[in-house]
């Protein structure tokens, strides 16, 4: 995806394509490269797609809490695209803080034993 570009809502979960990317299909209809520059290799892509399918139940669930969170906010004057902006904006938010406090417990020795 081009940078600038407007996130594409996935039809379809992340695939290994045969170049041994990440991928998914958008709405619509084009395919999208999720990690762009991550060649894997047999072994990494076999890994890859173990995990996410061992992930498909904790994706369902996350999936079903956004669809609540959305529905929350169905009250407030936003349209759904712009709540969905709203969300994802929150989660990365909050998964970088997150990234960035484990940098700052590892500088500072927390998982050293």
């Amino acid at each position: 995806m081009d940078e600038g570009d407007h996130p594409v809502t996935p039809l379809t979960g992340p695939t290994l394509d045969a170049e041994g990317r990440l991928t998914y299909i958008g709405e619509d209809g084009r395919r999208y490269v999720v990690v762009d520059g991550v060649e894997l290799d047999a072994e990494g892509s076999a890994r890859v797609m173990e995990a996410l399918q061992s992930a498909g139940p904790l994706f369902q669930e996350i999936e079903a809490l956004c669809h609540g969170w959305l529905e929350c906010l169905s009250l407030a004057p936003l349209q759904r695209e712009e709540a969905i902006a709203l969300l994802l904006a929150t989660l990365e938010t909050v998964l970088e803080v997150a990234e960035d406090d484990d940098d700052v417990a590892d500088a500072n020795g927390a998982g050293d034993p």
